[in-house]
């Protein structure tokens, strides 16, 4: 093959296609396995083999095959929590790598932390349970000293599967049973809760140095559980906060022993300083390594990485450009997917980059406990000019989530899931007025009463409302014509709206930042009938006119869609 080079990858999904393809360019042969023969990216390989990501010594002995037919010059992975195999492979195959001991600290959170423990690094106190001690969970976290709030998670897992903030003991072992099941080894961490803002770091690891590529700011939302919608890149925190939060990520790096390939790391800065989070010795998922990076610098970071995996140094790590790229993603309420819109629309904003729909018709959505349940991303990149870094960043992230709230995923009508999401909750109360409505008994907490699943519009339920979603029409209806700037009205005819949401309408926002009055715009140009079934006339107008409303609150232009289809 002459100065051709010859790449195993593991993993032929969505994110691993960007390696793929980076490898291709470059003129190599590349190999790939995956347990999936149906995953996204199979066909791009030019060898493709069926193994599980997790059978290290079957991968072990594909790659020694690739090598004695036609050779094998590194093996690599991104955004997948395998480096141990490739770590086992390439010392297999006498490729270059992290070495087995330092990948397998860094996939496994129980080693991770007792190292980072030994070597100072500063990270949370933790115990370790496994399925046998689970219902000693509260003696050991009390003999450890460990208070609440605390965090489950599964030791070896990523993407936030099985992870959850646990406030006190009556939630703890069910949350430390839920982390066991995502768990291959049948084990927990339970640990304390680093309160502070969260952060995501890179860089390579070769000749002794510690190269930075990456730091971004992490935005975490829905508690209990740990749901990224999205980064930016790069930070808008201080430079010397970021520089003591590199220093932390860099003495983890050290103690694991990771010394040569890429690294990433999830970074908390709290009270006590940054603290680790965890580190893999790969690069990251969630489109940092593989487009924000790329767009916010100009270094194609997966090409380096490549690189160093057959043994060659990166022509340069320099920044050649200065742009903020923004990621975020959309999500939704749980059902079957019907039909995906305005795709176009989203591409067609400025500064929009990549708009990446993970979901489409005929695919069942949850609303997200992990991060491989969202349903899409959009990815912005906007230059840093003379007005300097904030404009930009500002620009970036408004086009991302602008795209995002483009999109709208229509749900097929009589579904069990969405119901429940939109109508049944435990407790509360409903009054005869709308049992007429068919509704269930149980649909209304009081006070709003919702911890997770959120409600897509967090109204001030207990402040305002009365306590409770029949409280909403309270204050009976109110006809509303919504005027533009220039006198037009923004619906087809005059609407009523529940008269105690008069001073909401503008000020509070969906999960993706939809206000109300912009969200009933967005759903009244889907569906223009709509507008007309949220005026009562009637009593059973009206009855339905409260399942609409109850439904969009819950559930935004989707609830409101819902509702509309299933009659």
């Amino acid at each position: 093959m002459g100065g051709e080079k010859r790449v195993l990858i593991l993993g032929a999904g969505f994110m691993q296609g960007r390696a793929i393809d980076a490898a291709h360019r470059k003129g190599w042969k590349v190999a790939v396995v995956d347990g999936n023969p149906r995953a996204s990216c199979a066909s791009r390989a030019d060898i493709f083999e069926p193994i599980d990501l997790k059978d290290k010594e079957k991968i072990a002995e594909f790659a020694l095959n690739l090598k004695k037919c036609g050779g094998l010059d590194g093996i690599f992975t991104c955004a997948t929590d395998f480096s141990l195999s490739v770590a086992w492979a390439a010392r297999e195959c006498g490729l270059p790598s992290h070495s087995v001991e330092a990948a397998a600290a860094a996939s496994d959170k129980v080693k991770m932390r007792e190292i980072f423990a030994a070597a100072s690094v500063p990270s949370p106190g933790f115990i370790v349970v496994e399925k046998h001690t689970v219902k000693e969970a509260g003696k050991m976290l009390s003999s450890a000293g460990i208070s609440f709030p605390v965090v489950t998670k599964p030791a070896d897992n990523m993407g936030a599967r099985g992870c959850k903030k646990v406030e006190d003991e009556s939630g703890l072992i069910p949350a430390i049973e839920a982390a066991v099941s995502f768990s291959r080894t049948g084990r927990a961490v339970v640990e304390e809760f680093m309160d502070g803002p969260e952060f995501s770091l890179e860089a390579l690891v070769f000749d002794g140095q510690f190269h930075e590529t990456g730091f971004a700011d992490r935005h975490i939302f829905f508690p209990p559980y740990f749901i990224e919608t999205g980064h930016t890149i790069p930070s808008g925190i201080p430079v010397e906060q970021q520089e003591s939060a590199v220093a932390v990520f860099k003495a983890g790096v050290k103690a694991l022993g990771l010394d040569y390939g890429a690294v990433k790391g999830d970074i908390k800065i709290t009270e006590k300083g940054p603290m680790v989070g965890e580190i893999a010795g790969r690069l990251s998922g969630g489109y940092m390594s593989g487009w924000t990076f790329p767009y916010s610098s100009g270094i194609d970071l997966t090409s380096a990485a490549l690189d160093l995996c057959v043994g060659l140094r990166p022509a340069s790590l320099k920044s050649v450009k200065n742009a903020v790229s923004a990621e975020r993603a959309w999500i939704s309420v749980p059902g079957t997917v019907a039909s995906v819109s305005g795709v176009d629309s989203a591409e067609k904003i400025p500064g929009v980059k990549d708009v990446f729909p993970l979901k489409k018709a005929g695919d069942a959505v949850v609303f997200p406990r992990s991060n491989v349940e969202k349903c899409g991303n959009c990815i912005s990149a906007v230059d840093i000019s003379a007005a300097g870094y904030r404009d930009a960043r500002d620009k970036a992230v408004f086009a991302a989530e602008e795209a995002c709230r483009k999109i709208v995923l229509r749900l097929s009508p009589r579904n069990r899931e969405t119901e429940n999401f939109l109508f049944r909750y435990a407790g509360g109360f409903v009054s005869d007025g709308l049992k007429e409505s068919g509704l269930p008994e149980d649909s209304f907490p009081e006070n709003g009463g919702f911890n997770f699943p959120p409600p897509c519009f967090h109204l001030p339920f207990r402040e305002i409302l009365g306590g409770s979603y029949p409280s909403v029409f309270s204050g009976g209806w109110m006809k509303k014509d919504f005027r533009t700037t220039d006198g037009g009205s923004r619906f087809p005819e005059e609407i009523e709206i529940p008269g105690t949401l008069e001073n909401f309408m503008e000020t509070v926002c969906d999960w993706h930042g939809r206000n109300i009055l912009s969200s009933l715009i967005q759903a009244f140009e889907t569906e223009p009938d709509l507008s007309g079934a949220l005026r009562p006339s009637a009593k059973n107008d009206k009855l339905l006119s409260m399942k609409y409303w109850i439904a969009f609150l819950r559930g935004g232009i989707q609830g409101l869609l819902y509702v509309y289809d299933c009659i």
